[in-house]
């Protein structure tokens, strides 16, 4: 039963960033337990968007602001992928002129506009103790900057690509890599049927796990990643030499879509940058496609191999959570309750060496979590290594940050 005795405070929750199965978990974790524990739960819509579109009138209806939670409306959704409260890639430091809110129009004028003060006014507006960030080092790295500003700030991590420093593990990782083993076994049918070799691209943009991890699950016979940038004559031998030696004819690659050829750069898909600066990456899975194929005859008496191209995307962050997105969310939750509880803000909640713990949030601005290519890279044989698998956490290769 919900603490009727006195109300404890208010708890303000939003997700950020990239949508990806095990959000509304976490919101239903964090808002069942606040509410029993006797606190009001404020959801912030759209991310970091809500809190500098909000008008400081309590007259005004704001729906698409925020929204006071209930157990019978996360209940409902506690179960599904995605987010309901929705999200963006807002920094509210680094706001546009264009997306300045309508109201604030002729206070913010600049070409870039910090609206770092209306955020901190609004959540004071809202009432809002403690404020619960769910996303990944963008989002977070925001949250960071509100917590030296004095804001009582819980870091929930998430992010497909698992590059959050501070944790081992971060909502949406599994059910990324569950989908890429699945849909990776699924295209083998077609590889194999028309004996080509399979380049599958998959996310990861400075952080090689989601393609390292399925690899070492035996999805794919090689892999390249951001941390290493890669020859593709290197690889194009390699490919051709796993199509001979296999009885159906057939290889498969995974790559970073953060990937680079020696030499290189990254390549993108769009050319605008988001407010944090970064820019849509896509495309490096077409040109390794492209350079394979005419590649290919080299190593295969001058024929060349054709070869089948997929992009991924948004097949691996869609629909709802596997077994460890619905699980960790409800414990990350919980985790953060714990420090409202004992009034500790300033903490990213954690998973290390399989334990639950929480760490300082700075760390999440402070280092930078990626592939140890040393310990679990074969620059040689483009795949993983390993030598063994004693006292690793769950995922083997991601607490080395």
């Amino acid at each position: 039963m919900p603490n009727l005795k006195r109300k404890k405070g208010t708890i303000g929750i939003l997700t950020g960033g990239g949508d990806v199965p095990g959000l509304n978990p976490a919101i239903r974790a964090v808002t069942i337990r606040a509410i029993r524990e006797g606190f009001k739960v404020v959801g912030i819509r759209r991310g970091w968007k809500g809190l500098i579109s909000c008008i400081r009138d309590k007259i005004l209806n704001q729906d698409e602001c925020f929204q006071i939670l209930t157990e019978e409306i996360v209940n409902k959704v506690g179960r599904t992928g995605g987010t309901f409260l929705h999200t963006s890639r807002t920094c509210p430091s680094h706001i546009p002129k264009d997306e300045v809110p309508d109201h604030l129009q002729d206070k913010y004028a600049d070409s870039i506009n910090d609206l770092t003060p209306e955020v901190l006014n609004n959540l004071d507006f809202l009432g809002i103790d403690y404020l619960v960030v769910i996303g990944g080092d963008d989002t977070l790295s925001y949250g960071v900057h509100l917590s030296k500003k004095g804001m009582n700030i819980i870091a929930i991590p998430k992010t497909m690509d698992n590059d959050v420093p501070g944790t081992d593990y971060c909502i949406g990782f599994s059910t990324c890599i569950t989908r890429t083993i699945e849909m990776t076994h699924s295209l083998r049918t077609t590889a194999g049927s028309h004996e080509r070799i399979l380049v599958i691209e998959v996310f990861g943009r400075y952080a090689g796990f989601t393609a390292l991890l399925p690899t070492m699950a035996g999805a794919a016979n090689r892999c390249v990643i951001p941390e290493y940038m890669f020859r593709i004559e290197r690889l194009t031998e390699l490919l051709v030499q796993d199509r001979f030696t296999n009885p159906s004819h057939y290889s498969v690659a995974l790559i970073s879509e953060g990937a680079m050829f020696e030499g290189g750069k990254m390549v993108f898909e769009k050319g605008e940058m988001d407010q944090y600066g970064h820019r849509k990456l896509g495309g490096i899975g077409d040109h390794v496609t492209a350079l394979v194929q005419e590649t290919s005859s080299r190593f295969n008496k001058g024929r060349k191999i054709n070869v089948i191209n997929q992009r991924l995307g948004y097949l691996v962050r869609c629909g709802n959570p596997d077994a460890i997105d619905s699980i960790a969310p409800m414990a990350f939750g919980n985790l953060a309750l714990n420090l409202v509880l004992n009034r500790s803000g300033g903490r990213l909640v954690s998973l290390r060496n399989g334990r639950y713990d929480d760490v300082p949030i700075d760390v999440v601005t402070s280092t930078k979590k990626v592939v140890d290519v040393e310990k679990y890279y074969n620059c040689e044989r483009l795949r993983p290594h390993y030598e063994s698998f004693e006292a690793k956490p769950l995922f083997i290769m991601t607490s080395d940050y």
